[in-house]
């Protein structure tokens, strides 16, 4: 996580001073439910609250010598608070307070990327609705096939940024479970309603099961969701990279008056933005694995997964945070150009009429491999000589003695193409 990609309100999360106080609160939770239960004497959490202090050097600076970070936070509390802070952790283990944070922090960071997407839909949406009717070219492997419109392009990244959304919200609620279960699990040093009480605290919920640690099967889930939406992110940077070309220019990211697209070529503009965000993408999709890997733990716990959980927690999420503001950025101001479109629309003659002429001519009794060969013939000679496509079509003999020239002509015709995009945008957007 370096600050070149980081916003402040993930920064704020993932810092030292936001996971100490979180631990605080978890361990005057506990202590709160153990007051009530009379488990501790009363008054305890009143006078460590208003004692306590959280002072980050101070706790590294007693870990490098006990080599426990827990330890050495309840150690530092104890300093400031006196003698009553010995109650704190009563039957508690480290992983009570490590999980239980690490959960609350991934569900901070999950609500603001939910805010992300949410944000980006709109931008999307918008610019769906705008350009609904704005004829492009639809390509397969990379070449041309048949029109769409680019309102319906940004149509498909729409509905895949709402499937997005319901992942990450089942992912957050999936993720959002509490364990103050004590040492492997069994509860035998403190009551079960000390847990409960410490979830509905922190609105989370109880973790049905816990061994020694939350089950990492959670976490999985949780890191694989930000994983496809960082795929869902590059696909969509690189439509834009690839539109952006020289040679086919049919959107081109917003270009500041003081903007310098290269140090050697005053004439550049690059799709830097797009580029950054498929590399973040990457990023971000390389915690999947170690999350997946974090699954498999010995017995009731051990601790191999946590060194992968202190990098992928916060560069994961602080990562996809940045690339989906970006990536909202560039939607927003992204220059389109429906002139280019209609353009490279024309650059084939019309040869992407040719699956309206075979469907045709099979209807006037061709076979359809007869069909098949009559009109990739001249698909082929208008391609390589580059000529009317539809001239050809209508100068073959074998066809027009089936099709006369006036309905040859009406298979030509852009709004076949188009005819039932308004049923996709009501089926999309249910209106």
């Amino acid at each position: 996580m370096i600050d070149r990609y980081s916003r402040k309100e993930f920064r704020k999360i993932w810092a030292d001073e936001n996971k100490y106080k979180i631990w605080l609160d978890i361990e005057l939770a506990a202590a709160e439910a153990m007051e009530k239960l009379k488990i501790i004497p009363k008054g305890v959490v009143k006078k460590v609250k208003s004692k306590a202090k959280i002072n980050v050097e101070r706790i590294l600076k007693i870990e490098e010598s006990v080599k426990h970070d827990v330890i050495a936070f309840l150690t530092s509390i104890t300093e400031k608070a006196g003698k009553e802070a010995r109650f704190l952790h009563k039957g508690m283990t480290s992983s009570d307070v490590l999980d239980t944070c690490f959960n609350l922090q991934l569900k901070q960071s999950g609500e603001i990327l939910l805010d992300d997407i949410k944000i980006l839909l709109a931008s999307i949406k918008k610019q769906a609705l705008k350009h609904k009717k704005t004829l492009c070219i639809g390509r397969s492997h990379g070449i041309h096939a048949e029109p769409i419109t680019f309102g319906l392009k940004m149509l498909t990244f729409y509905q895949e940024f709402l499937r997005n959304k319901k992942r990450l919200e089942s992912s957050i609620e999936e993720i959002s479970t509490c364990a103050i279960s004590g040492a492997v699990g069994t509860f035998a040093n403190i009551d079960p309603r000390i847990e409960s009480y410490v979830a509905k605290k922190l609105k989370l919920k109880v973790e049905p099961v816990s061994t020694q640690i939350i089950p990492r099967d959670r976490h999985a889930q949780f890191f694989s969701t930000l994983g496809i939406i960082a795929s869902s992110v590059e696909r969509l940077a690189t439509e834009i990279r690839h539109l952006q070309r020289t040679e086919v220019l049919e959107v081109e990211e917003f270009f500041g008056k003081k903007q310098k697209g290269s140090s050697a070529m005053p004439h550049k503009k690059n799709p830097i933005l797009s580029e950054n965000l498929t590399g973040l993408a990457r990023m971000v999709r390389s915690a999947v694995i170690p999350s997946l890997e974090n699954i498999t733990l010995w017995h009731e716990r051990d601790i191999s997964h946590s060194a992968v959980e202190r990098n992928i927690g916060p560069d994961t999420t602080t990562t996809l945070d940045f690339a989906l503001v970006r990536l909202n950025g560039v939607i927003k101001n992204l220059n389109i150009y429906p002139k280019n479109m209609l353009k490279n629309l024309n650059l084939t003659n019309g040869l992407f009429f040719s699956q309206r002429v075979l469907i045709e001519l099979t209807s006037t009794g061709f076979t359809r491999e007869q069909a098949y060969a009559l009109v990739q013939k001249h698909a082929m000679q208008s391609w390589n000589s580059g000529t009317s496509f539809y001239e050809n079509i209508v100068n073959d003999p074998k066809i027009n003695k089936k099709l006369p020239v006036n309905k040859i002509k009406k298979l030509f015709n852009f709004s076949y193409h188009t005819k039932r995009i308004d049923i996709i945008f009501r089926r999309s957007l249910n209106k």
